[in-house]
This record gives C-alpha cells, structure tokens and sequence, in this order.
C-alpha cells in the first residue's frame, strides 16, 4: 500500500453528529455479510465489526480504530480514503466473494442505502471497479431449487450474466456428491449462487453447501416464495428479444427450473430496470456441451490464477493470456478455459486458424497489432445500453470501427491452406457488419456528430454544423465574443493602457466577464475608473471593474452559453439513443474480434515458446489412444530455473489405459500426471501443446485428485476428503474421462489406506474403464498389472501398465540424483531413506531407519518386474499372502466399501450409524477366516 493510501482521514463529527449517526446505526439489520460504508463526502467511514474487520485486514492493525460516542454506546469506527475505499470494494466483490458491501448517503441521524452490491451483482459498483483496469471475468449469478427424492435430487437451476444479459436453465439429476452442479458452478464461472432457506437448513443441503464452499461461490438464501413461476413468462417477454412463443415453450418443458429463475428475476431487480428490456437473451443451458471440470481439478491443473501465485506463469491462464483487446479477450479466455469444447469438428476448427496464426508470422503480428486499437467493446455497448455514457464512449467505439478496414484487408492477404475457413469465420461476418446499413452508418452518424477536431483537447462535444438550432447559437457565441473583444480595445484606447498587457480581460463564474488591472496601474486612471465604471473587487492581484455594456454582453453571452449546453446535451443523448440502435451489430462484432484475440494468442504462445507447440490429432472419445511424445508440463517449464525434461504418456486401450506410477517423492510423478490433463485441456480449447506429438481421444470429463487440501480447517480430515472427492469419481466418470490421482490413501494407517487403493483401482480398471494415471507410494499396487499372468487368478485385469519415475542412486556414495525421466515397469526400491539423507537427517537416524527397513522388508523387486507367466509378489508386509488370496479379499474389501459408502450418514443420528458400522466390521472380520490378506486388517 503506498503512503498516500496508508494516509487515515481524520474522522470529524461532532457531538451532535455523532449521537445522531449512531441512533440510526442502532436501526440497521445485523446482516454478518454486509459490510456497510458511509460516504462522508471526501473520506468515507465503516464501523462496528465492520470497522475491526477493516482495520486487521485491510490496514493490518487495529491502531487505525477509533472510538465514535461515549461509554456503552461507544462504537468503533475506521475512515477510509477515497483510493482505500475501491481497494477494499475490489477485494470483497471480485477476490473474497464472502461480503456483500452496502454504500450509504446521508448526514445526522438519516442515511439512505444508495449502492449495493454482491459477487454475483455489481451492477452499481462498475464505476469504482472498473475505472481503471479491465473486467478479466464476467460474474454469473446461479439459483438452484433442489427437489430431494427417494431415488437422488432433481435440480433446478436457473442463472443470469448481467455483463452479457443472457439467462438460461436446465433441470438435471444429481448424486449426493452434487458433482453435476459443481461442474455447471465451475463452467458458468459462477460468484453467486440463490438457494430456499428451507432448504439451506436441511440436513441433505450440507453436501450442497460444501461444493459453494469448493467452488468459492457466496451463499445467498432468500424465501421460498421467491422461487415461484406465476407471471414469469409474463416478465420474460418484457426482457428477452423477440416473440414469447419460443420462451413459453422453453419454460413449459421444466418442472422446478422455472422457479429458480423467477428467483432471479427478483434478486438481480431486473424489471426495475428498463433499459433491459427487450435486450436479454434466454437459452437452455446442457450439462453435456463441453468437458465437465470440478473445483478440485481446476485446481490441481493450475488452471485459474490465483492470489497466491508467484508469477503470471504459474497458471494456465496467466501464461496463455496474450491477448491484445482491451479486456474482451481475457473474458473470453476466461470463459474457454472452463468450457473445453467435446466436438471433434469445432475442436479442429480452432486448431485450424491458430495453425493459419502460428504458420504465417506476419499476418499475425499485424493482426495483434491492430487489435491493440481495439476499445473494450462490451463493456462500452453495456454501459450505453445502462445510459452510463456520453460522447467519450461513443467515440471510442468509432475508434474501433475505423480499425476494422485494417483487419479485414490483413485477413484478406492470407492465402494459406485454411483461406476459406477464414472467409467464411472472419472476412464474411466482416464485410456484413461494415456495409452502409450497419457500422459504415454508425461512422457516419459520428463523423457528422461529433466535433472530432476538439478531441486533441480531450475535448468531447457534438459539432455545431450537426445541427441548425445549435449552429445558430454558436454563430451568436462567437459574435458576441467579438463585441466583447473588440469592446475591450475599446476600452483600452480610452483609459490609455496597452490591451492585454495592462487592461486583462478575465471570465469568471462569480463575476462573468470582466475587466481588470494590476494594482499598480489603479492610481493612474482612478478618476475614470469612479466616475465611468463600477468597481467589483480589489485584491492583492488587481481591480476587477466593469461598465454597464460588459455586463449586457456579459449576461447575454452566459445566457447563449446555457442554452448552447442545454443543446449540446439534447444532441448527445439523441445520438446515444441513435448509437444503442446499433447494439446487436457491436454484440456480433465484439464475438467474433474477441474471438480472433483468443487465436492470435494462442499461435503467440506456441510460436514463442523455447521449444514450440504442436498441433494435436484430435479423435472421437470412442477412437484412438491418447498419445503425448515429448510432452511438457507449460506452466512448469515456463519459470524461469526449471530446465525441463521431456516424458513420453501413451494410454493405450487393452494394455495401458490405466497407469500405475511409483517413484520417490520430488521425483516428478505429480507433475508428469498433472501435464497429461493440462496438455488434454490446452487441445480441447484448441491450443497447440507442448509435446514433439500429441494424438488425443477427447476426453469428456477430468478428475484430478491431486493432494489433500487445507480441508481441515473445515473440519473435514485428510483421511474423509480424499474418500469424499474419490467418491465423486467413483460416481460421476464414465469410460471416455480422464482420472488422474496422486497418492490417493495417505491420510490413514496404511494397511487401510493400501487396501482402498486397491479396491479403488480393481474398480476403475473393471467397472469404469476410462484412461487413468495412479501415482502412488504402495509398492504393492504394481502387482495389479500382472494379475492377468497369473494361473491361479480367474480375473482377468485388462490394460495394466507399470510406469516409474527414475532417481539414479550412486552405490558408493549412496547419492540420489532425480531423473525426472517416466519409464516402463515399477519402481524397484524404496527411496524415502535416501531422500531423507539427502535432506540432510542427522546419520544416526538414517542408521536406525535402514536397520529397520531391512527387518520389515523382505520385498523381491525381481519378481514383481519380471513378466514370466509364474510370478511370485514378494512380501514387503509379511502378511501378504498370494494373489489369489489377495484378490478375493479384495473383492469382499470393495463390497464392504460399497456398503458404507452406500449408507445415508446425512440422515442416520450418530449411535444408528455406528452400529451399523459395527456391524459391518464383524461380518468382513467373519469373512476373513479363511483370507489371510483381510486378516492384516483386524
């Protein structure tokens, strides 16, 4: 924070003020979300729990605190500047979303509420959060009315872009996991989501409540009543373009959809506002139109930045972001990111253009250079549409529009292998936008308009030969400033002083024109100056005087003044309601010129790179393998030390679509993992990717579970949150996702946490069979790929490999050295001893540990990487038995998981469900009589 915000204004009330603010601060509601700001005109002020709030994290200390009142009624109080006042609205609306903050206007003991504003609506903040940096991300308000069944939940929901003006719903079934709503929360990129209070306090919402949490969306409850549907179509007509036969049929085939929008309707006071009407869009949103990504795989692939981020790079957006518009290319990044496209035809069309891009350097180098000029022209259309504009935005879209001959005669000199795509995507759109009936007639509306010759002076005004009435009264302005001037040399001939140099003529607002000179001059004409003229004022800088014709002028000329502004006025509002006409033509175009940015930036980064992007081949889901040679982790290699080492990944179905990958700790398997789902997300957007080659099935779902996160501070142990987000997958993947799970079974003893990497794997492998890289530190688990090899083993586990990480370990100096390199077969030692030692563990320790390890450890790495048809699993744990036996028990291991993962623990008081976990456990102990692997539980 630089010194001029670290600045507190004083806080100045008196007894009086105080004692009346503080009777009208005791009527306001105790809302814990609101953080309420009171304008004092050139400071502002927040108090209670608001002000400590402020003062620790805002101003990191509580010294900034003062008291307001006396006594018990004392309240504490923190002023705030003007430059700390949007610092903080930015924070709480575009960072936090857990505050809404509320703007009051007033003196003594009555205030008004004059803005307010949540995460999801900042219609009234848009001035303060935007006058000086872009909008990166359009917020998106969700209601959701769900519907508990017996057989899962139906769930209506209903959403608004207020940036954009689109509505849409959708009705869907979702499992107890919510894992369909986290996913349309994640892909509308919502702050914001309308819940029933009923249902909020009921016990089934809880899981609900937790992916808002995951998804750090703010939780706003309103009435039931709210939610309702009467008069909707009604009021849908009003807002949305067109006829309202499309809009009753879309809303007639919902159940309880309808309701949630109706819910947002009222909350987003659409209707109070008219100039939204007729200027909304409404669609059916589908679950099933571009790749699903929940909260947790957002994060592990890096995808959004976040605060914490040491550098642009280290999130995908941040190092893809290369786009040259002011703000509209961002947003549509944004937006792309989170909607992976799943047709193999739009998919490649991206490819296609950015492969134009990266091919012909020049094109796109003028492109970007062109866009550069490129006003934010969403923005402007939405702030001329809210009638919060004048001449300057209007001039700015000029701007744009005399761009646009430019853009289309770069696209035209392309003569490459994809011209007609580019006719038919760019130069077509183009040159129907830019024709006498569209933006060459917006262009000319303005050109006539507006005095383009004064805006060298910043200057924004409509020409006066525009209009007759207003050219009119210019030509009097002018001819009374020649009276007024020529009056003046007049003035100066008689009282004998040089023009200018001693007679000045001075406009003001108190006095309007006058005369004046330097005190100096005074005594010499002081007999003419009383008996001819009336003396106005004597300062320090001169007499001001005047004569009864100045002021005749004078008055008439302030009169004309008025009237001239009163026209000007008129004029600018007659052209903006001409220019709002042109709405749709300024959507279409802002679409396609965003677009375009997007593109170029993609072919900027794959052409810029060290070592360049490829293209993908990009096959239908049920097609192909996913193939990645020399594939590279973008975000990793592009900081600045890494020196990278390239890792082939070929899933290949039937024999390593499910990949299990041992190695030390530190020696790359989380990031080898991760690259496979950044590089598969980059294709789907279609962006080159960082390998020598890429072949991909496309993918229409990616689970990563990388890592427990801080749940615990919600109370959730590492141990429950990684079955919660295993779960998640166990229910929402089908065979054409993409699993990726580091770790998994960490947070627990590891006897259990072994057995439930087991059961989980022989799942996905068998049941849902999608692609799928397993890391792990359970040795164990690379038997899994060779029970098919195995005569005494009926199962057969199809599509098994064993991959690790390499670490050279120098046998005299016992030295580890990471490889970063993935190769075939399983890791052959255990290396945590030698990482330890490489973190320099005080010898007796590492001693103590190798003794212990060689008691413990009687594992015959030989056999598990041979592929003879007779393999013997050697025994880390002596308790392991053979396969055959580990595999029954493992089967009765998942059944036993399904069981309690089954159970409805939201309704079942605590003593019910822990007897039938009791249960549960002594019928898996009876059952392990004759298994000794299951045994090794109890």
């Amino acid at each position: 924070m630089d010194d001029e915000q670290n600045k507190l204004p004083e806080l100045k009330l008196d007894a009086k003020q105080a004692r009346g603010f503080l009777s009208f601060y005791k009527t306001l509601p105790n809302d814990t979300r609101a953080v309420r700001f009171f304008d004092r005109r050139d400071y502002y002020t927040a108090h209670g729990e608001n002000a400590t709030f402020i003062a620790k994290t805002y101003y990191h200390t509580t010294t900034a605190l003062r008291q307001l009142g006396t006594g018990s009624d004392a309240l504490s109080s923190v002023s705030v500047s003007k430059n700390m006042f949007e610092t903080i609205a930015r924070d709480l609306l575009l960072e936090r979303t857990d505050h809404t903050l509320e703007l009051y206007e007033g003196s003594g003991s009555n205030w008004r509420l004059v803005k307010s504003g949540t995460p999801g609506n900042l219609g009234s903040y848009e001035d303060v959060l935007f006058a000086n940096n872009e909008m990166q991300d359009t917020p998106v308000i969700v209601a959701l009315f769900p519907n508990f069944r017996e057989n899962g939940c139906t769930i209506g929901l209903g959403y608004v872009d207020l940036t954009k003006r689109v509505l849409g719903l959708v009705e869907f079934l979702d499992d107890s996991h919510f894992t369909n709503v986290e996913s349309a929360l994640v892909a509308l990129g919502c702050k914001e989501c309308l819940l029933p209070m009923e249902a909020v306090k009921s016990s089934e919402c809880k899981t609900l409540r937790d992916a808002l949490t995951r998804c750090g969306v703010m939780l706003t409850e309103r009435k039931k009543t709210e939610f309702k549907t009467r008069d909707l179509v009604q009021d849908l007509d009003r807002l949305v373009r067109g006829s309202v036969e499309p809009v009753r049929d879309l809303v007639s085939g919902f159940e309880i959809a309808p309701g949630a929008l109706g819910a947002l309707l009222s909350y987003a006071e659409l209707l109070s506002d008219e100039s939204n009407y007729g200027n909304y869009y409404i669609r059916k949103y589908s679950l099933d139109s571009y790749m699903r990504l929940d909260s947790a795989a957002m994060r592990a692939l890096n995808v959004l930045e976040s605060k914490t981020d040491a550098n642009k790079n280290f999130s995908l957006f941040g190092l893809m972001n290369r786009t040259c518009t002011a703000g509209m290319g961002k947003r549509l990044l944004h937006m792309w990111l989170k909607q992976p496209l799943l047709d193999v035809n739009e998919i490649n069309a991206r490819l296609d253009i950015v492969q134009a891009f990266v091919d012909d350097t020049a094109l796109r180098q003028d492109l970007r250079q062109h866009l550069k000029r490129i006003s934010d022209i969403e923005r402007l259309m939405h702030n001329l549409e809210k009638r919060r504009a004048g001449l300057q935005q209007i001039v700015k879209l000029y701007q744009s529009s005399i761009r646009l001959p430019y853009i289309r005669s770069a696209l035209q000199q392309y003569e490459g292998q994809f011209s007609s795509l580019i006719k038919e995507r760019y130069l077509d759109p183009l040159e129907s936008l830019t024709d006498d009936d569209h933006l060459n007639k917006f262009i000319a509306l303005v050109e006539t308009s507006v005095d383009l010759d004064q805006l060298e002076n910043g200057e924004y005004m409509i020409s006066s030969s525009y209009d007759t009435g207003l050219s009119a009264l210019k030509n009097e302005q002018e001819s009374l400033e020649r009276q007024i001037h020529s009056l003046h040399k007049q003035t100066a001939s008689d009282l004998d002083l040089p023009v200018d140099k001693a007679l000045k003529l001075d406009k003001g607002t108190q006095f309007g024109h006058v005369f004046r000179i330097t005190k100096k001059e005074e005594p010499k004409i002081r007999k003419k100056l009383t008996t001819q003229f009336i003396v106005l004022e004597t300062r320090k800088d001169g007499v001001k005087f005047t004569n009864t014709k100045l002021k005749k002028l004078g008055d008439q000329y302030q009169k004309v003044l008025e009237e001239y502004k009163n026209c000007q006025k008129e004029l600018v509002n007659r052209v903006i309601q001409t220019a709002v006409t042109f709405s749709e033509v300024f959507k279409s175009l802002a679409t396609m010129l965003s677009e375009l940015d997007v593109l170029l930036s993609f072919a900027d980064l794959a052409s810029s790179c060290p070592t360049p992007y490829t293209r993908p081949d990009i096959n239908p889901p049920d097609v192909g393998d996913i193939i990645l040679e020399g594939s590279r982790h973008p975000c990793v290699e592009a900081q600045d030390w890494v020196n990278f080492i390239p890792n082939d990944c070929k899933l290949i179905r039937g024999k390593s679509w499910f990949q299990i990958i041992t190695g030390p700790n530190m020696g790359g398997k989380s990031t080898f993992i991760r690259q496979v789902g950044v590089n598969i997300l980059m294709a789907q957007v279609g962006s080159f990717v960082p390998c020598d080659r890429a072949s991909i099935s496309v993918r229409d779902c990616i689970f990563a579970r990388v890592g427990a996160g801080d749940c615990q501070l919600r109370g959730v142990s590492t141990f429950m949150q990684e079955m919660l987000e295993t779960a998640s997958i166990l229910k929402g993947a089908t065979d054409s996702s993409l699993i990726i799970i580091d770790e998994l079974g960490r947070g627990t003893s590891t006897y259990d946490g072994f057995g439930l990497a087991w059961a989980i794997c022989e799942h996905l492998v068998e049941e849902i069979r999608a692609p799928t890289l397993f890391a792990t530190h359970f040795h164990e688990l690379t038997a899994l790929a060779h029970e098919n090899a195995n005569e005494f083993n009926t199962k057969q586990m199809v599509g098994v490999a064993n991959y690790h990480v390499s670490a050279h370990i120098d046998s005299t100096s016992r030295k580890l050295t990471m490889l970063y390199k993935v190769e075939p077969g399983a890791c052959d030692q255990s290396f945590g001893i030698h990482v330890a030692e490489f973190a320099n563990f005080p010898e007796s320790v590492v001693t103590l540990a190798r003794e212990k390890a060689a008691e413990l450890e009687d594992f015959t790495p030989s056999a598990v990487i041979s592929d003879d048809a007779k393999i013997e699993v050697g025994s880390k744990r002596k308790r392991i038995s053979d396969p055959n036996d580990m595999s029954r028990g493992a089967a009765r291991a998942h059944q036993f998981l399904k069981e309690f993962s089954d159970m409805p623990l939201e309704t079942m008081d605590l003593k019910e469900a822990l007897e039938r976990v009791k249960k549960m456990k002594d019928d898996l102990e009876k059952d392990a009589g004759d298994c000794c692997w299951l045994q090794q539980f109890f």
